[in-house]
């Protein structure tokens, strides 16, 4: 297994495509932290699948865009596994609106959720990250971050962060052999997206090149490529997981 020994984190682990990414991770030898905001019994009892599995896993509740619950969030995982490796940020809310609709609280929330939580949970990482040998750190953003999306100000300008941020990490990192790189999903099959009607999702459909919506485990496949030493040698990336979406 080509994470075998290794120890990863993943925020927003307990549901959709986090939830797939835990447990590719998982199916690859690692032992996984589940990091959960409000989703207790789903982070539980996928706990208990990857234990199943051989594999060790624990649930942690955190806020990670509050600074000291992501430190608290780091010291526990550490602390339980005695080392951390690979650090998947993919935790994130939206709140939709049109600009002149926007509220600053909107505004606000986002981007303090998908963008500075990311720098917490990177922030109080990065010395158990710097211990650890051949450390990963794989941010999720998304789509809009890389096009834009109309009534996504926020969410955009999070996600477009995020890429700024980490290519940055990738730079500061580089001397450390820690890799940092983004992955950038596309219309993902997920609860968001099923409550979407057939006409929205037809003209989703119709301006992807592949013509159908990508699974959960498509991105979890290639979080999973970049942990693993056969990633070793690709830092500062975006990878659009996306059907050709961004071309």
């Amino acid at each position: 297994m080509i994470l075998e020994g290794k120890v990863a984190l993943v925020t927003g682990g307990a549901v959709g495509i986090g939830r797939s990414i835990a447990l590719e991770l998982a199916k690859e030898g690692a032992s996984v932290a589940i990091n959960y905001r409000s989703s207790a019994n789903e982070a539980l009892e996928l706990v208990k699948e990857i234990e199943s599995l051989g594999r060790k896993a624990v649930a942690i509740q955190a806020d990670i865009s509050n600074f000291d619950s992501a430190k608290a969030l780091i010291d526990e995982t550490v602390n339980y596994f005695g080392s951390l490796n690979i650090v998947v940020n993919n935790a994130g809310i939206t709140d939709d609106g049109l600009l002149l609709r926007m509220k600053e609280e909107q505004f606000d929330r986002v981007i303090t959720t998908n963008l500075k939580g990311v720098f917490n949970v990177c922030r109080h990482a990065s010395r158990p990250l710097m211990k650890a040998e051949d450390a990963r750190i794989i941010n999720i953003s998304s789509i809009s971050g890389l096009k834009g999306n109309i009534g996504q100000a926020n969410y955009s300008a999070a996600k477009a962060g995020v890429i700024g941020f980490t290519k940055t990490l990738a730079r500061e990192f580089a001397s450390r052999q820690i890799t940092a790189n983004v992955v950038a999903p596309g219309f993902i099959q997920t609860k968001m997206t099923d409550v979407l009607s057939d006409d929205i999702k037809n003209q989703i459909l119709n301006d992807i090149p592949l013509k159908t919506l990508g699974i959960p485990e498509d991105i979890a496949h290639i979080v999973t490529f970049l942990a693993s030493p056969k990633g070793k040698y690709i830092t500062g990336q975006v990878i659009s997981v996306d059907g050709g979406l961004s071309i």
